[in-house]
């Protein structure tokens, strides 16, 4: 069994590294004023991956944090993942051509799935898509509109376009400290071909041990786990949660 990857977390909102609660805006907690000096803290400890979502961006539709985001690039070398206001070919373009590895489209991969097979196409390895869940139901623009579709479902659409990974984020776990949803990653994992990333609700080592147990049984691929609110907390310690991912299952 190939080792989890641990994405330590930056969400962005108004310049400023937050975590919110289930994804509310109005609840959002600051944990530094400085997105470039927290991701080279990050990977000074050794994170060998870095997960960025501009918030803002999300709610606009398009990149608002985007000053961030650029001196977040000039302070690390390690290849940095981004979500969060990706809605045409042009941003995903700027982005990529900027020095982020993958970028992360969640609300046109139920809008406009075909700029997602298009994307993926053009850029191979470049492209995830985010699916955020509520009660198991896909939400978009920000977490501000549920849908109808199913999780499971909006994966499958995606079984041949040659995304790199997904992103699956329990919406009502998101930085409420409860417990990965480690049952709904490992079946959507087994749903699709797809490399999963589990996101939302890492309280501590247990949910990692957790995690590591489902991807060794689990008969598809879990990548790896993001993690914000337990780093920024101290429940998790960046370089002993990397110790503990590394080691088999």
């Amino acid at each position: 069994m190939r080792k989890l990857i641990l994405f330590p977390a930056i969400d962005l909102k108004d310049g400023q590294c937050v975590r919110l609660y289930k994804g509310d805006m109005e609840k959002a907690t600051v944990f530094n004023d400085n997105p470039a000096g927290q991701a080279k803290t990050f990977e000074a400890a050794g994170a060998e991956w870095l997960h960025l979502v501009d918030l803002n961006g999300a709610f606009a539709g398009q990149p608002v944090n985007g000053e961030a985001v650029e001196g977040i690039l000039s302070a690390v070398s390690m290849p940095v993942q981004l979500g969060g206001g990706i809605r045409d070919m042009k941003t995903i373009e700027m982005w990529l051509g900027k020095g982020i590895r993958r970028v992360i489209l969640g609300t046109v991969a139920v809008k406009t799935p075909d700029l997602v097979r298009q994307a993926a196409r053009e850029f191979p390895g470049r492209v995830v898509v985010g699916i955020d869940a509520r009660s198991g139901m896909v939400a978009v623009d920000g977490w501000a509109d549920t849908t109808q579709m199913r999780a499971a479902d909006l994966a499958r659409a995606f079984e041949d376009a040659g995304v790199a990974a997904i992103v699956y984020t329990d919406i009502d776990r998101d930085g409420a400290l409860t417990g990965v949803n480690v049952d709904a990653t490992a079946a959507l994992a087994e749903a699709v071909s797809i490399p999963i990333i589990a996101s939302g609700g890492v309280a501590g080592p247990d949910d990692l041990e957790r995690l590591k147990t489902a991807a060794g049984r689990c008969r598809g691929t879990i990548e790896g786990v993001i993690s914000g609110r337990a780093i920024y907390d101290g429940r998790l310690t960046l370089e002993s949660a990397l110790r503990q991912l590394a080691e088999t299952a």
